[in-house]
């Protein structure tokens, strides 16, 4: 894992856009984003149990696996969102960018790969795409039913429970 500050230069989504300036694995946490490293699946499985996630799949996002919706698809995953439960990703292959927003609205950009589990909170404004090698494949895991539900970012969404209690709880410190 690699986080940094986004450069907003223009140009490719999947290019790196490090502006040079790190941000270490504490400050995500004050975001409360959980980031591991697990290099085993029983790793995973652990942590699911710990944490009662009870369901996952898979993805592969690539235009060998995905055709002609490829390039559609990661545009659409990179309009900014929240989500109304956690985001959990566990990279088994490939990699890709999560870029979240700071809390002073900044946009950081935290490079994930191979072994990589990322855990963003419910009402974390965020987005992602693979990077130049367009290949990421990863695990999705989910406390309930599998669902992947992107309210795109409006000013109505700050009235949102789940953005209203994810401000309470790390923005507002």
């Amino acid at each position: 894992m690699k986080a940094y500050i986004y450069d907003n230069l223009p140009g490719d989504q999947r290019l790196a856009h490090d502006s040079g300036t790190a941000i270490d694995a504490d400050a995500l946490g004050k975001l409360g984003i959980l980031y591991y490293r697990i290099p085993e699946l029983d790793g995973v499985n652990e942590l699911a149990k710990e944490r009662g996630y009870k369901n996952r799949d898979e993805i592969f996002v690539s235009p060998e696996k995905m055709g002609d919706i490829y390039e559609e698809k990661v545009k659409t995953f990179f309009h900014e969102h929240l989500h109304e439960d956690e985001e959990i990703r566990y990279i088994r292959d490939g990699q890709g960018y999560f870029d979240v927003r700071s809390e002073d609205e900044n946009w950081i950009r935290i490079q994930l790969a191979k072994d990589d589990l990322i855990i963003l909170p419910a009402g974390i404004y965020h987005r992602f795409t693979t990077d130049e090698s367009n290949y990421v494949h990863a695990m999705r895991l989910f406390k309930d039913e599998p669902k992947w539900t992107p309210l795109n970012r409006c000013p109505e969404l700050d009235d949102n429970k789940y953005r209203k209690e994810y401000v309470e709880e790390f923005l507002s410190q």
